[in-house]
């Protein structure tokens, strides 16, 4: 059994899907753009931004579920110039301090409303 999950902390979903799922143990979390959730905007500025705010949208929906970063187990992120990796594996390494979570980076080609980084993640509940 799944329970579909939003929240007004995080930008609206960009099409037809929700932005969490519960299903058993765990919380999917969709991925997360750029985009600020008080102006519905894309944040613009250089990677570290964007990281920043793409990792400030999935700390707000674990938030909403009682959890915490520390709760994610596994973290894919999707970023469109794989020479930006060092800022952005600097950012997130500024978020998840421990008890790291399994992680996949790869490059692509493009993103939703053309933004240089999405993040998606699964917690534990």
């Amino acid at each position: 059994m799944k329970e579909c999950f939003s929240s007004d902390r995080v930008p609206q979903p960009v099409g037809p899907y929700s932005q969490a799922v519960k299903a058993g143990n765990f919380l999917f979390l969709s991925g997360q753009i750029p985009i600020d959730p008080d102006s519905n905007k894309i944040v613009c500025g250089d990677i570290t931004d964007q990281t920043k705010c793409v990792l400030n949208n999935i700390k707000g929906l674990l938030e909403e579920n009682n959890l915490s970063l520390e709760a994610v187990i596994k973290a894919t992120i999707y970023v469109r110039n794989m020479e930006q990796f060092v800022q952005v594996n600097e950012v997130y390494g500024s978020y998840f301090t421990s008890n790291y979570p399994a992680r996949v980076t790869v490059e692509v080609s493009r993103l939703p409303k053309d933004v240089d980084i999405e993040i998606d993640a699964i917690a534990l509940l």
